[in-house]
């Protein structure tokens, strides 16, 4: 019942028609031959194996589930889950964003990231097995041993081996700094680690023949807190001299969480029982060089949801047009059925209308922040790759938050579309909904998030980041504003970005004098700010399609209807966030604890 096709048209429009991406390529050497066929090209065939090879498992793999053997720890994925891996492994996926001296494609991480949307809209569960293991590349490129560098990353770059993050703590969620785990020196160099970690996605599985796990864990000598976490490499096969895999650790699955959704992802309580590991980057620095992973992990998890949005709307969609039901209360449409189909409805199109904007403001926002962060890692101006920095550090908590909690309003929406339909599982929509709440939670709660981009990001360095993504607003509005096609745009767009500086400084000046103001206006803040880039990046794509409205292609036509539903409808929700945000700490922290 449930269908899925790629979204090659508007991804080609945000890459080519909105960021003129290979303009951006040709200015670092790395990337200067990436042109737009190229992109094309590979996406082209991303899709086809995201939408013939993985879409057809996602609700069988919801359905049966993970399975361990509690006698050998062993967990076994759903059917058919090893077979795709393998077909992943074999077309060189793992390899498109790596680096060519371990085996990588060398390809822009912009292009990676466009693949995995389709992988994450055809099946997320399966998609998080790979997934994680650009998190561990990450993280091993950036921090690790030029010997560890050799050991483990041709190996993730094949897909030979996976990766993942072992942070959580049966006590300790996102304060990791009560983490308890311990590693013990030895003399040989390595370390035996002891201890219990949770909610370790993709922790055990039969589809690579090893895992790459990445521990933290605390040294006899630490420090109490943050400050005295390190790194291990923990695999779950020791690893001979000449690369070969010897004998079992000893880290094992001793259960699987039974979870919400995500059922055909293996989310694993890990037992280490003085698992032999090695120390990476520095001792008590380990959280520094785990935040690699770990960022790396949030703008994936605001792409995860990008895809469970782009999905749901799809089949939503292809549902409304096919179900019939009353008559349009301004007069039948369809006079020769028995009913309209129930697109017609207002608030059925108000729902699709949602998901569509949500999908296509999502999709802008998570491609242009992908960019910068190849301009942070290949251009060769330094102060470029400052600025670029800078903008993926502040837009960062933006996409994990702003995006995973459109996509649970989405995937709500689109399963209320289907009636109670939407309810049962064969038509795949509660699978969605399922799905979706998990990225609202782990990579760090998006009140995390929030606080994150608030406390420390823009208040932290005195606005200066916010500032400077202010400026290309402001120039853009200067540039654009003397149009009249645009002032149906442009005017919200101003406005928004005057409060939006009114309500940073209000909320500065309030923390200095009490420091939970912080804390009682950082949600409402960040889907604020979280508008004025879908804002700022659908005015951007109004102008175009405007332009090209009369070229006789729809798309555009579609496109300036979504944009202009966008500002009607959804960007008005500022005002009330705006109002609570201003309302402060006092009606949250009044109330004695004993009253509650």
């Amino acid at each position: 019942m449930a269908q899925y096709t790629p979204p090659l048209r508007d991804l080609q429009f945000v890459l080519h028609e909105l960021l003129d991406v290979s303009s951006e390529f040709k200015q670092m050497p790395a990337h200067a031959d990436i042109d737009a066929d190229t992109i094309n090209a590979v996406l082209e065939e991303g899709g086809k194996f995201a939408a013939e090879v993985l879409f057809p498992l996602n609700i069988s793999g919801d359905a049966e589930g993970c399975k361990l053997d509690k006698v050998t720890h062993e967990v076994t994925p759903p059917t058919g889950f090893k077979e795709a891996y393998a077909k992943y492994v074999e077309g060189g996926w793992p390899a498109l964003s790596c680096d060519p001296e371990y085996g990588g494609q060398g390809l822009p991480h912009t292009v990676n990231q466009c693949f995995y949307e389709m992988l994450n809209s055809a099946n997320q569960a399966w998609t998080m097995y790979p997934g994680l293991s650009h998190g561990a590349y990450e993280c091993l490129h950036a921090h690790g041993t030029e010997d560890q560098k050799r050991l483990y990353l041709t190996k993730l770059v094949s897909g030979e081996w996976t990766g993942t993050m072992c942070l959580t703590e049966p006590h300790c969620g996102t304060d990791l700094g009560l983490l308890r785990t311990k590693a013990e020196p030895q003399a040989d160099g390595t370390y035996k680690i002891t201890g219990q970690k949770i909610f370790i996605s993709a922790g055990e599985h039969n589809l690579a023949e090893n895992i790459v796990h990445l521990v933290l864990a605390r040294l006899p000598d630490a420090p109490a807190g943050s400050k005295g976490i390190s790194l291990f490499i923990v695999p779950k096969f020791h690893i001979k001299a000449d690369g070969s895999l010897g004998e079992r650790n000893a880290i094992h699955c001793g259960a699987l969480e039974h979870k919400m959704g995500i059922h055909g992802n293996a989310t694993c309580q890990m037992i280490l029982d003085g698992a032999v590991g090695t120390l990476v980057g520095q001792p008590h620095k380990g959280l520094a060089a785990m935040f690699v992973m770990m960022n790396a992990a949030r703008l994936g998890v605001g792409n995860q949801s990008l895809g469970l949005t782009e999905v749901a709307y799809q089949n939503a969609v292809a549902y409304a047009k096919d179900r019939i039901q009353m008559r349009s209360l301004t007069g039948p449409k369809s006079p020769d059925k028995p009913a309209d189909s129930i697109i017609v409805h207002p608030d059925v199109r108000k729902m699709l209308l949602t998901a569509r904007a949500f999908a296509e403001g999502g999709r802008a926002l998570a491609v242009y922040t992908v960019v910068q962060l190849d301009k942070e890692l290949s251009h060769p101006d330094e102060d470029v790759r400052k600025e670029a920095a800078d903008e993926v550090a502040l837009l960062t908590p933006i996409i994990k938050a702003f995006l995973t909690d459109n996509g649970w309003l989405a995937t709500s929406h689109c399963m209320q579309v289907f009636g109670g339909h939407g309810y049962i599982h064969e038509w795949g929509m509660e699978q969605y909904v399922r799905d979706a709440r998990i990225n609202m939670i782990y990579e760090g709660t998006n009140t995390v998030q929030s606080l994150d981009l608030l406390g420390r990001k823009i208040l932290g360095d005195n606005g200066k980041k916010l500032k400077a993504f202010g400026k290309k607003i402001a120039e853009f509005v200067e540039e654009e504003g003397v149009r009249e096609d645009m002032q149906e745009f442009i005017n919200p767009l101003a406005d928004l970005g005057d409060k939006v500086t009114k309500l940073t400084t209000e909320l500065g000046m309030k923390a200095f004098g009490n420091a939970d103001e912080v804390g009682g206006a950082a949600v409402d803040y960040l889907r604020v700010v979280g508008h004025l880039t879908f804002a700022y990046l659908f005015a951007r794509m109004a102008k175009i399609a405007l332009d090209k409205q009369n070229s006789g292609d729809p798309f555009y036509t579609a496109k300036l209807h979504t944009i202009r539903f966008y500002f009607a409808k959804l960007l008005p929700e500022t005002a009330s966030l705006i109002r609570t945000a201003r309302a402060g700490v006092a009606p949250l922290m009044a109330m004695d604890e004993a009253l509650f």
